[in-house]
């Protein structure tokens, strides 16, 4: 527990991360060293903030890691993964080069397994590991061009890389087409996120979106 207090207390904002989270302050921990563990090449960055104390702005200096996409190639389940390149896209904004430790915690978060009973308060937002959250992450991840929508040619494109050393071109574009023609109600031939989720109703995301190392 002292150790655990002793790193957590190094960790800016991280009383603000757990509430925003839902991570306990070992995951918290956990998660510092699995992310200081990612810079291999141990970049550690000088960045440089301004707070306001009795009206004025005072500099000060803080040593903090910063990941790019090449840094998660160590995980090795991502690795395996044959949309690793997707995955490891949603952690980093468009044009967005390096990742600090705020938004690595914020991505995981979505893999949180759900905690049924940690109460809903009606008036703070909805919780990052929500099942919508969990579905709007997987939905992004086909959604390549962010239109709000899933395409013919995007799904073809997910489909592709996942099977195509299973099924020939043609069952690669039978099963494209089956799947719009099922989840696209208003036949505009593509899949916007409400039919994704209406069509996701009976998968337990709950359980499929979870990483073991934070149970």
């Amino acid at each position: 527990m002292g150790s655990t207090n002793s790193t957590l207390s190094k960790i800016p904002n991280a009383g603000d991360l757990m509430q925003e989270t839902g991570f306990s302050p070992a995951h918290i921990v956990r998660l510092y060293d699995r992310y200081k563990a990612l810079d291999k090449d141990k970049k550690g960055h000088l960045c440089f903030f301004f707070f306001s104390s009795n009206g004025l702005f005072t500099k000060f200096s803080l040593n903090y890691f910063l990941l790019s996409p090449q840094d998660f190639g160590a995980i090795k389940e991502l690795a395996m993964n044959p949309i690793s390149d997707r995955i490891i896209g949603a952690f980093f904004s468009s044009g967005q080069e390096v990742l600090d430790f705020p938004s690595f915690v914020r991505i995981l978060a979505h893999f949180r397994p759900v905690d049924k009973n940690r109460p809903k308060d009606p008036n703070s937002p909805e919780h990052i590991n929500s099942r919508s959250n969990k579905l709007k992450f997987i939905f992004q991840l086909y959604d390549q061009d962010k239109d709000g929508k899933i395409s013919r040619q995007e799904l073809l494109q997910v489909l592709r890389t996942m099977l195509e050393k299973q099924v020939t071109e043609e069952q690669l574009e039978s099963i494209a087409d089956r799947t719009i023609q099922e989840a696209d109600l208003d036949r505009d031939d593509a899949i916007s996120f409400d039919e994704f989720r209406k069509s996701m109703e009976k998968v337990n995301i709950e359980h499929k979106m979870s990483i073991r190392f934070l149970r």
